[in-house]
């Protein structure tokens, strides 16, 4: 018996809800990512791609200039020079983007400065010198010998370190990354010598791949002597216990009495395990990446006032003469040739592209500051006093349920973003910490918890140190309930040893 088989269409309508992000929503969203640095840079960018975008300084000017022309006739000597400098550049870029027009089937589309901003993980701000580590550190590459593609190999390991001057990536990804993105064409041989070279930048360590190379470099930088070569030794093979801070196991492996092994473990205690931060410290770290953009003032009364920093941000406006085009067009709308309306479309495109910047801008103030208002509203005692243990448990969601905001837009203002107080200069994130809840259902901050912690911790007895059931003892005497695991958790976090390690 044969059996067949029928296909039929069927049609069925549906009601489907769908979210597209328009562009003038993207735009609001990167605006929103920026720190103040990168939004004053993209500021720039647009001011110079669109020529109906201009500062309100510049309207003022020339106004003013207009005045000083209309009560001299046609005499236009008077006018301010910058103004009427400023006033023909203007025009200049305004004709010849009209004398284009016809030319190309599409609108040149600006671009904005979105480049994301490597995420900095200082939690203090010191402000001194403006060069960032990133030019003190390009400014020593004159006292080298490279060649064209070298220089290039080295200005990218250098935008590759981390915080700590530390070089998280292998050689071979950098190959990777320089073909693929920058078409430049090396070998793991060119790129391993390159790193070398930036290994004998200061300070001592910079560039170094792991820990150990780092401290290993700092001590090849040493006058050579007996002290020296038996910190090699330590760290070349000993690196494990001397992580572990296990002396004792270092003075039987090396055959060390007490004065070699005291003097040992001094000179490796001087060493700088992140020599990135240290430069910071010293030269001042950049100001590109760290001017805060908020600034938060606790009088003595305990009144707690903020301010949105506004850095170099103009105020903008639409060009007159933009808006006077396209009202002039719109009177002769019969009467326009081809290239007058496409004249018009393109002053219409640029003028709302302008809009649509100008009012991103102004959406970008009133988030951030609802945001920084709900913060402070939460985290008022600890902005009063300064003590980390007042930090009250907060999350995006708490802060998104204050302002109305979107957990997404509450997690945008939080990252990469700066805030200054009188106790300190921080990251955004920092105001932020989880809870859990204790044996009697008391919630409480895992910041105050690690605080907690890390006193206990400190203040025991190190020739006999607590065990996690002995520090969970202690933490309960304190008020602070929680389970041994916990313990063990936070204490890892801390990155703070077993009891067996801490012992002296």
């Amino acid at each position: 018996m044969a059996i067949t088989q029928r296909q039929e269409q069927i049609q069925e309508q549906k009601l489907v809800q769908q979210q597209k992000l328009t562009q003038q929503h993207m735009m609001m969203i990167h605006l929103l990512e920026m720190p103040l640095t990168e939004l004053e840079q993209s500021i720039k960018a647009e001011l110079d791609d669109n020529p109906a975008l201009e500062t309100a300084d510049h309207v003022d000017a020339m106004m003013a200039g207009a005045e000083g022309t209309a009560g001299m006739g046609d005499d236009s000597a008077d006018e301010d020079f910058e103004a009427r400098t400023e006033r023909e550049e203007r025009e200049d870029a305004l004709d010849t983007a009209l004398s284009g027009l016809g030319m190309d089937d599409e609108m040149p589309e600006p671009s904005f400065a979105m480049d994301n901003m490597e995420s900095a993980d200082y939690e203090e701000i010191v402000y001194g010198d403006r060069m960032s580590f990133y030019d003190r550190l390009k400014e020593q590459m004159v006292d080298v010998e490279l060649t064209e593609v070298q220089e290039y190999i080295i200005e990218y390991i250098i935008g590759s370190l981390d915080s700590d001057g530390l070089l998280r990536k292998d050689t071979g990804s950098i190959n990777d990354e320089l073909a693929i993105y920058h078409n430049i064409d090396t070998t793991d041989e060119e790129i391993e010598h390159v790193i070398r070279i930036l290994q004998t930048f200061d300070p001592p360590g910079i560039g170094a791949r792991s820990l150990q190379e780092c401290l290993l470099l700092q001590i090849k930088r040493r006058k050579p002597s007996a002290v020296g070569e038996l910190m090699t030794t330590v760290i070349s093979s000993c690196f494990d216990a001397f992580m572990g801070k296990n002396w004792k196991k270092i003075a039987q492996t090396l055959s060390l009495d007490d004065a070699q092994l005291s003097a040992v473990r001094d000179e490796l205690l001087r060493l700088n395990p992140k020599p990135g931060s240290s430069l910071g410290e010293t030269e001042g770290v950049s100001m590109h990446q760290i001017t805060p953009d908020f600034i938060i003032d606790t009088a003595d009364d305990g009144t707690i006032s903020f301010t949105i920093n506004n850095g170099e941000i103009p105020e903008l406006n639409i060009s007159p003469s933009f808006t006077d085009m396209i009202k002039r067009y719109q009177k002769s709308k019969a009467q326009m040739t081809r290239q007058e309306k496409e004249a018009l479309l393109y002053a219409r495109e640029k003028v709302e592209r302008a809009r649509g910047f100008i009012e991103a801008v102004k959406q970008r103030h009133r988030t951030l500051y609802v945001t920084m208002k709900a913060i402070i509203d939460i985290q008022r005692k600890y902005l009063t006093d300064g003590d980390e243990a007042d930090l009250k448990p907060m999350i995006l969601k708490d802060v998104a349920d204050r302002t109305g905001l979107d957990i997404s837009t509450v997690s945008r203002v939080s990252n990469m973003k700066y805030a200054q107080t009188r106790w300190g200069t921080f990251r955004l994130r920092h105001f932020f910490s989880d809870s859990i809840k204790s044996d009697n259902g008391e919630e409480m901050s895992t910041r105050k918890i690690k605080a907690a912690l890390k006193d206990v911790i400190d203040s025991e007895d190190k020739s006999s140190p607590m065990s996690d059931d002995a520090l969970k003892d202690e933490m309960r005497k304190r008020g602070y309930p929680v389970a041994r695991r916990t313990i063990a958790k936070y204490r890892e976090q801390m990155n703070i040893p077993v009891a067996r390690l801490r012992r002296r």
